[in-house]
């Protein structure tokens, strides 16, 4: 078994190591602003009792937030999804978000994680009425890119995707239970993420991020039926469409899995991530290295700093 020495933190494979500049960062909360060892939220609020929220992941890059009308709406989407009252502007949200980066000084490499919760409960049950108002929080932190390892090694693990009648998979909600027991399952049989399969036994994502391979110069998706609308995703299937790359969101098995030329994974932080086993097969030919994956990466790149 493989000794694992990266954990996935922040959708992102990265080191064990912190960033000693996240010590002293200001967490907002509800309009104000805490110290890291400050900042509560109530033991009533419906997101730690329940997992009853939604929440965004940012990236800043060159002082700018990438993408952020694209999830901006994702995230009202979801708020909409389980009738959750944002009651606060597209504007009231950036503003919150442009403070917090600037009273924490941060003008590049930063991530900020946004979370709304349904408030907090008068009594700790279910019943969402009990919920009164939203709370809203900002976590933002120092995250260099030099932190992301050169590639990371999947386990196929026997957890599943939610069909929508239970748990929609395209929720960015709080309870990720599911995906965090795939994570278990994975890191115990000696890989760094999970594979995780569809309720029909069909390859689709990783317990985190979004998967793809390439077989024969083209890129393979999952159908998006039963994994997070990655906002990375998208914009890598339009890169392969802008280079003139054959990208197909389809079905496909672990066969096809195996025998792939390469294999990647994308997410807002980590962008594009090669994946270098699969249940201890070796995906592709070192030697040849991944062209396609090289290709996308590279694109990605220049997407981002335009």
């Amino acid at each position: 078994m493989r000794t694992i020495k990266q954990f996935k933190i922040l959708n992102m494979p990265v080191n064990k190591e912190t960033d000693n500049r996240n010590k002293d960062i200001q967490i907002y909360i509800n309009g104000s602003f805490y110290k890291r060892e400050d900042a509560k939220i109530s033991v009533f609020d419906s997101g730690f009792l329940l997992g009853d929220g939604i929440w965004e992941g940012i990236r800043l890059v060159n002082n700018s937030w990438l993408f952020l009308d694209e999830h901006l709406d994702r995230l009202y989407e979801g708020c909409k999804a389980i009738d959750i009252n944002i009651n606060l502007s597209k504007d009231d949200i950036k503003k919150a978000i442009l403070d917090t980066q600037h009273i924490n000084n941060m003008t590049d490499s930063a991530h900020a994680r946004l979370m709304i919760t349904r408030g907090n409960k008068i009594k700790p049950f279910q019943q969402p009425s009990l919920s009164k108002g939203i709370n809203f929080v900002i976590i933002m932190e120092h995250s260099e890119s030099s932190s992301i390892i050169d590639g990371i090694n999947l386990v196929t693990v026997p957890q599943v995707r939610g069909q929508p009648m239970s748990q929609d998979p395209k929720l960015n909600s709080h309870s990720k239970l599911n995906c965090i027991i795939a994570c278990i399952q994975a890191n115990k049989a000696g890989g760094d993420e999970a594979l995780m399969l569809d309720p029909h036994g069909f390859v689709n994502t990783t317990n985190s991020c979004n998967f793809f391979i390439v077989k024969k110069g083209q890129v393979w998706t999952s159908t998006g039926d039963y994994c997070m609308n990655g906002i990375t995703r998208l914009k890598v299937i339009q890169l392969c469409k802008d280079n003139d790359i054959p990208v197909f969101e389809k079905n496909f098995s672990l066969v096809d899995v195996y025998s792939s030329d390469e294999a990647f994974i994308t997410g807002t932080l980590g962008s594009l991530t090669q994946v270098l086993t699969i249940d201890d097969r070796n995906i592709g030919h070192s030697k040849k290295g991944w062209p396609i994956t090289e290709i996308l990466r590279s694109s990605y790149k220049k997407l981002i700093n335009d």
